[in-house]
């Protein structure tokens, strides 16, 4: 079994698999779509991922009537959540580790613990 990220299909088997054009692939590559691996002899070599990516955009042209420039769109947006979902992740792992952790180092804690002393002098009267 290879590896999700590893390039090992060539682009006649890809088309093969998702029933297109290759030249459907190439259109794709020069939309910057998509960005197959390269060997050294040039040849284009797709991983899995990059299979599901072409289902994606399929799905989106084919059932759901969108343009290229509008995968293009939904593509990055796609992308921008994924980033945004992983630091969010991030994020609540760090809330969770800080509140079950002992304390709050100073530098990470948003109320800070100061002592102000004011002193007040009153005049007396009677010592006078």
């Amino acid at each position: 079994m290879h590896h999700f990220d590893e390039p090992v299909y060539m682009i006649s088997i890809v088309a093969k698999i998702l029933d297109i054009h290759p030249q459907t692939l190439r259109q794709y590559e020069r939309e910057n779509l998509i960005a197959p691996s390269r060997s050294d002899g040039r040849i284009r070599l797709y991983s899995q991922r990059d299979i599901e990516k072409i289902k994606t955009i399929l799905r989106l042209t084919r059932e759901l009537g969108v343009n290229l420039a509008g995968v293009d769109v939904v593509m990055r947006l796609k992308d921008k959540m994924e980033t945004m979902e992983e630091e969010l992740a991030l994020l609540r792992q760090e809330l969770s580790r800080m509140r079950n952790s002992s304390g709050v180092p100073p530098e990470k804690a948003l109320v800070t613990k100061r002592s102000i002393y004011e002193m007040v002098i009153f005049e007396d009267d009677l010592l006078k």
